[in-house]
């Protein structure tokens, strides 16, 4: 039977974050409804509630969920009534990179994740006064007291871990630690270098902090973000707005250059800037998204020294392996995520977006 829910719609590209009541559909047989304890706020959704994203408006956004699950569909056997989740991307299942372990690289991901709005077979999964919304974002639209999940979408965690301290795994937390873990995997005496020290990068500070990398340098503009990376395990910090990018990291490396560098900003001079600053057989992971169509100009020669260059979404992670570790280091306070967490309640989304772009919070997480 139809579940009514309260959930934040934005209504079209530029509008506020606004609450409503809505429908959610019956669950599928591979979906469970999941009430939310706990959504983290992403760039992302700010992209897409600015209009940046073709997703389509009227909708619900939202996918850094965690909950409990409520019910569940007649063909699914990862999680029951009563589970603990985390609620992270989803996938199709059956293509060969998912089939290969990652499922970041979908065939599918974009329209069930970004760009679609509606499950694979076209049906909605909410709606408001008999209307259909855009949803199924991320396989969860978990802005909303009560979630309609895609199975594949969901992790079972350990209960006895907060969800409020989860939320972000989802998507910031997996990708920052995943560009440092699943890519780069700094082998003893490395250089790593965090390009952006907003959730993403302190996430791939705190990730190299448990590698044998010797040297992890933080880039900033923001002095109390560069404070709170050095508490969390970067060496050294460079103020982008005070020095000159490529002339510090050549002096903290003694002119050899990173082994490896995180590209969060989506700064594209920036990340320009992160390839020169490459040692030979370095490798710059862009995770950072500029508009599309974004291009960024190289210098050829200089990429002969065995430089590689590697796109990456959402940490190249498994989740159902992934999360739960992760959880574990949330657990034995090695990765200490509250750190980073500004708590709101859920009806004062707008105002985590707004001090979210006003960079007052690193990582809003909104509580229902």
């Amino acid at each position: 039977m139809p579940i009514p829910t309260r959930a934040a719609v934005v209504e079209s590209g530029g509008a506020p974050f606004a609450l409503n009541d809505v429908v959610l559909d019956d669950p599928g047989p591979h979906e469970a409804v999941v009430r939310m304890v706990a959504a983290g706020l992403c760039h992302t959704d700010l992209s897409v509630a600015s209009g940046g994203l073709p997703f389509p408006l009227p909708g619900v956004l939202g996918h850094e969920g965690a909950g409990v699950v409520e019910a569940v569909g007649p063909a699914v056997t990862g999680v029951a009534p009563g589970d603990h989740v985390v609620l992270s991307f989803t996938s199709c299942g059956g293509c060969r990179d998912c089939r290969g372990g990652h499922p970041a690289y979908c065939a599918a991901w974009l329209p069930l994740n970004l760009i679609g709005g509606r499950r694979a077979d076209g049906t909605s999964t909410l709606s408001r006064a008999g209307e259909p919304l855009g949803g199924h974002f991320f396989g969860q639209s978990s802005f909303a007291e009560r979630a309609l999940a895609d199975e594949r979408s969901l992790v079972k965690v350990d209960p006895d871990v907060p969800l409020e301290s989860l939320a972000p795994l989802g998507c910031g937390v997996l990708t920052g630690v995943g560009a440092v873990w699943n890519v780069l995997n700094p082998t003893t005496g490395s250089t790593l270098v965090v390009l952006g020290a907003g959730a993403v990068g302190l996430s791939a500070v705190m990730a190299a902090a448990l590698t044998p990398a010797t040297t992890v340098i933080a880039v900033d503009r923001v002095g109390e973000r560069l404070a709170l990376a050095r508490e969390l395990g970067a060496t050294h910090t460079i103020d982008a707005a005070e020095e000159d990018l490529g002339e510090a990291l050549a002096e903290i490396t003694g002119g050899r250059g990173a082994d490896g560098v995180v590209e969060t900003t989506g700064n594209v001079g920036v990340l320009r800037q992160g390839v020169d600053a490459l040692a030979a057989r370095g490798t710059l992971v862009v995770v950072g998204a500029p508009p599309f169509g974004t291009e960024v100009a190289l210098d050829v020669n200089g990429l002969l020294g065995g430089k590689r260059i590697v796109g990456l979404t959402l940490g190249d992670a498994e989740t159902q392996t992934f999360v739960p570790a992760l959880v574990r280091l949330v657990k034995e306070e090695r990765l200490p995520l509250h750190r980073l967490i500004s708590s709101y309640p859920f009806a004062d989304i707008d105002q985590a977006v707004r001090d979210m772009r006003a960079g007052k919070a690193v990582k809003p997480v909104l509580v229902f």
